[in-house]
């Protein structure tokens, strides 16, 4: 088949940039073909270098900006664009919402096929840098000295950090102290390629009360042990994991207390939830109180009300609907997460909250043949949407009320067609911005039974 992309690699263009990708690359298109153009603000023009052609698109990469968008910021990290962690920062604030507002509209426009469909403007945060609360940073070496930080993107290539504007100056300062530690030791760094050394990583997570846990993280035994905790005294949780498999999964291995507490506590919204070092909770606690409240507030729990939450993780949104409805259900095929909901339901002394385990497509036509009748229905799956036979499961369940909290706009898209095709309208489309200086964004969608008195 013959290429219809007229252009080559290392090949010179002059384009405009007219929107933005969900990873934060400028779009531009010459003659049909679509250019990637990492590091850009719509409107600008810019010369680039094509690194990468493909049919029907090119990746390149900016040799000049001849029109500078007044939207445009000096970015504060070093280290940007290189780790990767963030493809926003050279926008300003206002105008990384804005196309997180046009991200999300684009994707219900041309993948779901609403047209008419109105989206709110993306909810912000007042001051959206060290938002932070945890970080995972693999350690490597650099120079001749062992650091830590993100690997650059596509590739294991450590890029070296001191700072991150994005996480807590606390969490920050434990992964430097662990630094120092590793490197006046001189305890060995993992090697991947040859499977030699033994420090691989280290996780770092703060409450919103200020408590600190560190994880780190070894291939082997920890040596070392006594100088680690001296060097992070006063810790409130210290953790030692061993993992020896051959993976980039940095927390995959066993876990050992080595002092202060075994669970941190994190409280949202009056809710207390345990948090131990394989614990999911959300990274910004301010949107996260703002992502919910918003999910709860569409969702509308009454007292007399049977809700199901698909996909509940640790019950994070289940205890706080349960606080509001009858009685609540929710359904998670991860185990430990199941067990830490009702570890934290029992806590809460919430004893209108019963938690399953399994695949929602499995447990939800199990629950309906049971004769469970739900009032509204909650789900917040992965990033891949869900599976069809859970939309269908959904579709039949009866559920007056459906909130749809999703992390990526093009699989929410998909699976609302599905559900508006199957007797559901869309009633709100909520905007959050979770991750600010990035390209990810949270939605709350509100849906309702055709036909259904509210």
């Amino acid at each position: 088949m013959k290429n219809e992309n007229p252009f080559q690699k290392n090949q010179e263009v002059t384009l405009t940039v007219d929107g933005i990708t969900s990873e934060g690359q400028g779009v531009g298109r010459i003659g049909g073909v679509a250019f990637f153009v990492p590091g850009t603000v719509v409107d600008e023009t810019v010369k680039a270098h094509i690194i990468k052609v493909e049919k029907r698109y090119c990746v390149a990469k900016v040799i000049s900006v001849l029109t500078e968008s007044e939207n445009r910021e000096t970015p504060r990290c070093e280290a940007y664009p290189f780790c990767g962690g963030c493809t926003m920062q050279h926008m300003t604030y206002e105008e990384q919402l804005r196309r997180k507002h046009a991200i999300v509209t684009d994707a219900l426009e041309r993948l779901g096929g609403f047209r008419e469909l109105r989206v709110l403007p993306v909810l912000g945060m007042d001051d959206p840098w060290r938002y932070r609360n945890k970080g995972l940073f693999p350690f490597g070496t650099v120079d001749g000295t062992t650091a830590f930080g993100f690997y650059a993107p596509r590739s294991h290539r450590l890029i070296p950090l001191y700072d991150c504007p994005i996480q807590s100056e606390r969490v920050m300062a434990t992964a430097r102290k662990i630094a120092v530690w590793a490197n006046r030791f001189r305890v060995p760094v993992y090697e991947e390629t040859t499977g030699k050394g033994t420090l691989r990583g280290c996780m770092i997570r703060e409450t919103t009360d200020g408590k600190q846990m560190a994880v780190v993280v070894t291939k082997g035994e920890l040596t070392r042990e006594s100088e680690l905790k001296a060097a992070l005294k006063g810790i409130d949780s210290l953790y030692h994991s061993r993992n020896d498999r051959d993976t980039n999964v940095l927390l995959d291995g066993r876990f050992r207390l080595l002092s202060g507490e075994a669970a941190l506590t994190e409280l949202q919204d009056g809710v207390a939830f345990s948090v131990s070092p394989q614990s999911f909770l959300q990274v910004n606690p301010i949107q996260t109180r703002t992502l919910y409240r918003t999910a709860i507030e569409y969702l509308a729990p009454k007292p007399e009300e049977t809700i199901l939450d698909l996909y509940c993780g640790i019950g994070t949104i289940s205890l706080q609907i349960a606080r509001r409805a009858g009685r609540v259900i929710g359904v998670e095929c991860v185990p430990e997460a199941i067990e830490d909901a009702k570890a934290n339901a029992k806590r809460n002394g919430t004893d209108n909250a019963e938690f399953l385990c399994g695949q929602t497509e499995r447990v939800l036509p199990e629950l309906l043949q049971r004769g469970v009748c739900p009032d509204a229905i909650v789900l917040d799956p992965p990033r891949k949407g869900c599976e069809p036979q859970a939309l269908e499961a959904i579709a039949s369940s009866g559920a007056k009320r459906l909130v749809y909290v999703s992390c990526d706009p093009a699989t929410l898209a998909r699976d609302l067609r599905l559900l508006c095709a199957n007797g559901y309208s869309i009633e709100s489309v909520q905007p959050v911005d979770m991750f600010p200086q990035t390209g990810h964004v949270e939605s709350v969608v509100l849906m309702s039974r055709v036909g259904a008195k509210q």
